[in-house]
């Protein structure tokens, strides 16, 4: 049987007694993300009942979860990604990646005429390790995010995306500002330290 590396067994060691990894298990939740979602929710007032809410990079399903629970009855909750999900009652998902012309008409098909009032992204790359290859990688899902957000969105609606500090960034920040009245960054509590990550909330959409 081969033995875990040192960094592989940290990694574990860290997991399974984070605090929020056991919360989210006690809870319900399918990740521990969860709970990123929900301080910048409970400090922005980001998501409220019959909201149409369009999640990307959706698995494994915590901020679908989250996002159903909020928008309740009279909202909808859409949810795409490459990756397989396990079904949500009252979320409609779409397994596909949105680049796809297929996928993205299908996508559209599920989206009501007067379109999204929130796009949620979490998504991140598979990570190399190597900066010079994951932040190109990763700063280019930010941009497809901020992209797909500019077709959906309705005049007025939010989003929130996992963004990764260092080379674009700044780039992202500006065509943000430029398609949003209003831009803020979030650092929630369960993100790690020593992540990078951070999460820009652009809110008040205008067509440009």
């Amino acid at each position: 049987m081969a033995r875990r590396s040192k960094s592989s067994a940290g990694w574990l060691r860290e997991h399974f007694t984070d605090p929020f990894v056991k919360r989210a298990h006690a809870e319900g939740w399918r990740s521990r993300a969860v709970f990123k979602l929900e301080e910048i929710d409970r400090k922005e007032k980001l998501l409220a009942p019959g909201m149409v809410v369009l999640d990307l990079g959706a698995a494994p399903g915590a901020w679908s979860q989250y996002a159903r629970r909020k928008v309740g009855r009279k909202g909808r909750v859409i949810a795409s990604d490459i990756l397989a999900m396990e079904p949500i009652d009252g979320v409609e998902f779409l397994q596909g990646d949105f680049r796809d012309e297929a996928v993205f008409g299908q996508l559209l098909a599920l989206i009501p005429g007067r379109g999204v009032d929130v796009v949620l992204s979490d998504i991140a790359p598979n990570m190399s390790g190597t900066d010079a290859i994951d932040q190109p990688r990763s700063m280019y899902l930010c941009e497809l995010a901020l992209d797909m957000a500019g077709k959906v969105l309705k005049p007025g609606g939010a989003a929130l995306i996992k963004t990764f500090q260092g080379a674009g960034f700044q780039e992202l920040v500006a065509e943000a500002r430029r398609r949003f009245g209003k831009v803020r960054f979030a650092k929630p509590a369960a993100s790690r330290a020593r992540s990078p990550e951070l999460y820009l909330l652009a809110s008040d959409y205008r067509m440009v």
